[in-house]
């Protein structure tokens, strides 16, 4: 038999060792959990810089989405008109593109039942008027209408550019039409006198600003009005049809309201292009 002495010996012995095995299992314990811990932070900071790099692109985007226009282009503003204003004279055919050139020239050929009217464009002067008539004329938008108004007193314009003047014979409601949106004025003649002479062609609106569509008149001789209507560019060939349509007179069927009337020797555009930006 083993002696008191060996006994409590013992008993120490295996105090000590089972001492060692829980600080063993306490240390095992606290290195897991530090190592738990450690790929918790690991996993916020990717997730952080995640975050952080989502932001910045979504920031550079915005950035790139506001940024000044390209060199040679100009920034478009588009309003399009609320479903509530949208008569059945207005002809929906999207929006212009946002951004415009505006450096060169364009040409515009109205192609008539009388015959050519050309006109060319300074695009530095009306970039997005130009194009607007560019996505229009593309469009067709303004292919077999009429020109629906003539002013042969006062002034002496030809106005065009309605979509709903079409078919035979006249409606009231023609002169009304236009596309659904509209733009703000550009090159206006505040600084010229006359504003408006012989062989321009200009933008009608309703006399409130940015409400230019696309309706246009060809002024056939010098005309006073108030500089609020863009010029939107000159007549180089066909002022001689022009002429010939002011000469026969017109019915004045808008006599009372904005004055003259529809032509009586009719214009139909057959087609309106719209050449590429030279220059």
């Amino acid at each position: 038999m083993t002696s008191t002495r060996e006994r409590q010996r013992a008993a120490a012995r295996a105090r000590l060792e089972k001492e060692m095995a829980e600080r063993a299992a306490r240390a095992r314990l606290r290195r897991r959990r530090q190592a738990i811990v450690g790929a918790g932070v690991v996993v916020l900071l990717v997730v952080a810089g995640t975050a952080w790099l989502v932001v910045s692109l979504s920031d550079n985007d915005k950035k790139s989405n506001t940024a000044a226009p390209a060199a040679g282009t100009t920034q478009c503003s588009w309003t399009e008109l609320p479903p509530e204003q949208r008569s059945p004279q207005i002809k929906d055919v999207g929006l212009p593109p946002l951004t415009a050139k505006n450096t060169g020239s364009q040409v515009m050929t109205i192609d008539t039942n009388l015959g050519p009217i050309t006109a060319k464009l300074n695009l530095s002067a009306v970039p997005c008027t130009a194009a607007s008539f560019t996505h229009l004329a593309e469009k067709k938008f303004f292919d077999n209408t009429k020109c629906h108004r003539l002013v042969t007193e006062g002034l002496k314009v030809l106005q065009c550019g309605d979509p709903s003047a079409t078919g035979n014979g006249w409606r009231e409601t023609d002169g009304t039409g236009g596309p659904s949106y509209r733009m703000a004025e550009e090159n206006l003649p505040t600084d010229k006198r006359p504003p408006y002479p012989e062989g321009i062609i200009a933008m009608a609106n309703s006399g409130q600003p940015g409400s230019t569509g696309s309706q246009f008149f060809i002024v056939y001789g010098d005309s006073q009005l108030d500089p609020a209507y863009t010029v939107l560019g000159t007549v180089t060939g066909g002022m001689d049809i022009v002429k010939q349509v002011g000469a026969a007179g017109d019915d004045g069927a808008f006599a009372q309201q904005a004055g003259g009337g529809h032509p009586k020797k009719e214009v139909v555009i057959k087609t309106l292009a719209m050449s590429a930006p030279q220059g």
